[in-house]
């Protein structure tokens, strides 16, 4: 039955008092040829904010590569996603095990279980000295990705005119993209590698600072390594307290390092500075690199108890609550340093046999933290890191990232321009070998080559 105009059902198909209103084609029965007449409303409205989305780096990687036949002589080896090779320890894995029997027959509560979010401040007080209130300034996360993903959508208030994200330029892409979903405009931080890759905070006019409501900190950092100073936090609470913005704080590299000194963390710089309350600042970190985990989705937030408040409102309704297999996981791995040791033992080694063999043919040295080098390309390749990584791939078969894939051509410049990133997460032999192919073709081909000729 079908409505008639005063709502009425009317076992007529005929509407009379539709006649004239919908062209006639689009009363056929056949609905395809209804559809394709355009007379049904398309209500499938895309956000928008998705077309302003970049093509991820290993996308744009993807094509760089497609028309290239690298050397079938040789073993392949990638250098180019920072996935985490090294073993996973046995005890987490048997924690997920035992804790499957029970683990699975609950839904789980977005605020995780007292006992995580008591061994996260307690794993907080071991590594930096720190008391946090476990139920007011932690919340566990599925993996940093999705965190700094979600807390930008939760801070970011889009009406307020120019709604600005300040990102670090090269940076890790998710900053970029929560940041246009959020509906707010990034703004890109160049790193300056005459300060140790150090974000030149000075460059942000003021009237981007004033309308600023987010500034995303790695550290370390990805690509560079880099571990910021007390002085640079200093003067990001400054302005932090002077223009309001919240500061999100990735630190999924803090304990992959190669000093002997651990990274300072965004909590701890605040502590030494007095602010123990932790105003506006929120610090990520995670299970994956730490403790060789990736799979496991597993980290937490920690930080301004205001903040994590609504943090916590905003996850419950988008989803983001942790399995209780995962949660009993994590409670293991953070519980144990042994074998947080052992990974760190196993990067300073493999470090401190690669690096020597590329700093002989290009610009790099061993970096503050994290599992990558961020390396400068030849003179010769006259900054050209993608012509120098498409070359390198169909010669050698071996993957590095141009560094400008990681970046944005901003105010004139692109900081990645002229360096490559390596992550060197496989096994020291394998990285090894990569680093003498590297070495072997930078020797043959000092120089950027003709697009015709062939680098084998």
């Amino acid at each position: 039955m079908l409505p008639d105009r005063d709502g009425g059902k009317t076992g007529r198909l005929a509407l009379p008092w539709l006649v004239g209103a919908i062209p006639p084609e689009c009363l056929r029965s056949d609905k395809h040829v209804a559809q394709q007449a355009c007379c049904i409303p398309d209500n499938l409205g895309m956000n928008p904010l998705l077309a302003k989305l970049q093509p991820y780096p290993f996308e744009r990687l993807k094509q760089l590569f497609a028309s290239v036949t690298p050397n079938t002589a040789l073993k392949p080896i990638s250098l180019g996603i920072g996935e985490p090779k090294h073993a996973t320890p046995a005890f987490i894995q048997a924690s997920l095990k035992t804790a499957v029997a029970t683990g699975l027959s609950a839904y789980p509560a977005t605020a995780g279980e007292p006992a995580l979010r008591r061994a996260c401040a307690a794993w907080l007080k071991t590594r930096y000295d720190l008391t946090l209130d476990p139920a007011t300034q932690v919340l566990p996360i599925n993996g940093s990705r999705e965190a700094l993903f979600a807390l930008t959508q939760t801070v970011i208030d889009p009406t307020r005119p120019g709604a600005t994200v300040v990102s670090p330029n090269p940076f890790y892409q998710i900053y970029e993209g929560a940041a246009l979903l959020s509906g707010a405009t990034p703004y890109y931080v160049p790193s300056d590698p005459a300060r140790n890759f150090a974000n030149d905070w000075d460059s942000v006019p003021a009237a981007v600072w004033a309308r600023t409501q987010l500034v995303f900190v790695c550290s370390p950092g990805n690509p560079t390594g880099a571990v910021m100073p007390l002085s640079e936090w200093e003067k990001l609470f400054a302005l932090s307290d002077q223009y309001g913005f919240v500061i999100a704080s990735d630190e999924c590299y803090s304990e992959i390092y190669f000093r002997e000194k651990a990274p300072l963390g965004g909590l701890e710089a605040a502590h030494q500075l007095g602010r123990t309350d932790f105003k506006r600042l929120i610090a990520f970190t995670s299970l994956s690199k730490r403790s060789n985990v990736p799979g496991l989705r597993s980290g937490f937030v920690a930080g301004d108890a205001a903040i994590i408040k609504q943090f916590l409102l905003y996850r419950t309704y988008h989803g983001s609550a942790m399995s209780p297999v995962v949660q009993a996981a994590s409670v293991a791995a953070w519980g144990d340093e042994a074998h947080v040791v052992d990974n760190r033992n196993q990067y300073r080694t493999k470090f401190a046999q690669v690096t020597p063999v590329l700093a002989d043919v290009l610009d790099v040295k061993l970096p503050d933290a994290s599992f990558y080098l961020w390396a400068g390309v030849p003179a010769g390749w006259q900054g050209d890191d993608a012509a120098f990584a498409k070359a390198l791939y169909g010669a050698e078969s071996v993957t590095v990232l141009p560094g400008s894939y990681l970046a944005r051509d901003f105010n004139g410049s692109n900081p990645g321009q002229g360096r490559i990133r390596m992550a060197l997460v496989a096994e020291t032999a394998e990285c090894l070998e990569a680093a003498e192919r590297i070495a072997r073709f930078v020797r043959a081909h000092p120089q950027k080559m003709d697009p015709g000729s062939s680098p084998v």
